[in-house]
């Protein structure tokens, strides 16, 4: 069984789904078709990045598929919103469980592909925002470029871009940075 443009689902609708699916306001969003190796590269070396970053911290790193729901009352099992960010990492353990993560992530991280470019920019940038993601990487392997978005007052309020020649410097995790040229395939 698969989703209906038309309708709106939650959380006990999308798991009886067959392929890759995201829920936003209920919308449902197929996650095919799969990404690109750029794609898949930036992901496997960012992912590296931040788990040897976070290896004796209390911070884990997962990458998609990888569900993480959003409730505005708490109610997991008829969440309107479930996402699988590129990567994310998530600092408070309790917010972890056997099927994902519940609540939001302290940190995700977009790869853009041609199919996902704009809901990442846009619905999924104010979803994040709205349940307080307190940082939002949005990394774009065509144009070699990653933005940086830092939560301040409930608003993605700061902002750095870098370019593939410059070093990317986390706004919460401060002494945490990487080469940018390292996430593209060359």
């Amino acid at each position: 069984m698969n989703p209906e443009p038309s309708k709106l689902y939650t959380y006990a609708d999308y798991i009886q789904w067959d392929g890759r699916w995201e829920l936003i306001d209920g919308k449902a969003y197929n996650m095919s078709p799969s990404p690109t190796w750029e794609h898949q590269f930036t992901v496997m070396e960012l992912s590296f990045a931040f788990r040897s970053y976070f290896q004796n911290k209390d911070c884990y790193v997962a990458i998609a598929p990888f569900d993480v729901r959003l409730s505005e009352n708490d109610d997991y099992t008829y969440a309107k919103h479930v996402v699988q960010p590129d990567i994310s990492v998530i600092c408070n353990r309790n917010n972890l469980t056997s099927n994902g993560c519940l609540g939001a992530p302290t940190l995700i991280v977009e790869v853009l592909s041609p199919s996902t470019a704009l809901k990442d920019r846009n619905e999924k940038f104010k979803l994040y925002e709205q349940f307080g993601v307190k940082e939002y990487w949005i990394v774009d392997p065509l144009y070699k470029t990653i933005e940086v978005f830092g939560l301040e007052d409930g608003f993605f309020k700061k902002r750095e871009a870098f370019g593939e020649n410059e070093t990317i410097i986390s706004f919460l995790f401060t002494d945490f940075s990487l080469e940018a040229r390292r996430l593209f395939f060359q």
